[in-house]
Formats: structure tokens, sequence, C-alpha cells
């Protein structure tokens, strides 16, 4: 995916959620399947994205993602949660869930 395509896909996406990850990361490797379960679980509505920063380090880049793994939660087009390193599911679920519950 090219950082063209990425953020057409962001200004296109009610919501979307885009996991930076590296496969050689453990906290990386941890992380996903629980985000990809809470968004499947309660937020249903959202995109989600994932993007490899050893693959495609232009797009870590261009969204100024320089530490795995990090979270970009955007709705309409627009940046409202970005958490990067340490990341607890619950937090990210109740500051998803304020915005989720407006938008949708």
């Amino acid at each position: 995916m090219k950082p063209t395509e990425l953020k057409a896909k962001v200004s296109e996406s009610t919501g979307i959620v885009v996991y930076f990850k590296n496969d050689k990361c453990a906290p990386c490797m941890a992380l996903r399947p629980k985000v990809e379960e809470l968004l499947q679980n309660d937020f249903p509505k959202m995109d989600f994205v994932i993007v490899d920063t050893v693959d495609q380090p232009l797009l870590a880049s261009e969204f100024n993602v320089f530490a795995n793994p990090t979270i970009l939660v955007f709705f309409e087009g627009r940046e409202y949660i970005r958490k990067s390193k340490y990341i607890g599911t619950g937090e990210l679920a109740q500051e998803i869930s304020r915005l989720y519950e407006m938008v949708y």
C-alpha cells in the first residue's frame, strides 16, 4: 500500500484504526489479536488496517510513526487517538467508545 492509498482509505472511512507493527516486536504480536478482537466485538463498523513498518517504512514516516506498536484512530478523516508502545486495550476501548457513539 502506498501512502496516498492509505490516506485515501483514511479519508473515505467513517472510522478506521491503523495498526503499525513489526513482526520482530513481541508487544506488536501480542497486542494485535487483542485489538482485532476489540474492534470485532465492540466497534464492528470501524475499518482496520495493518501496516508493517519494516515492509512499508514510507507509510510509517508519512504518518509520523517512529515506534512499534503504534495505533492511530481516525474518524471522518481526522486523527483523534494516537497510542504508542505501551497500550492498554481497556483505555483504548474507552477512548474509541466515546467517539464511536458520537459518529455512529
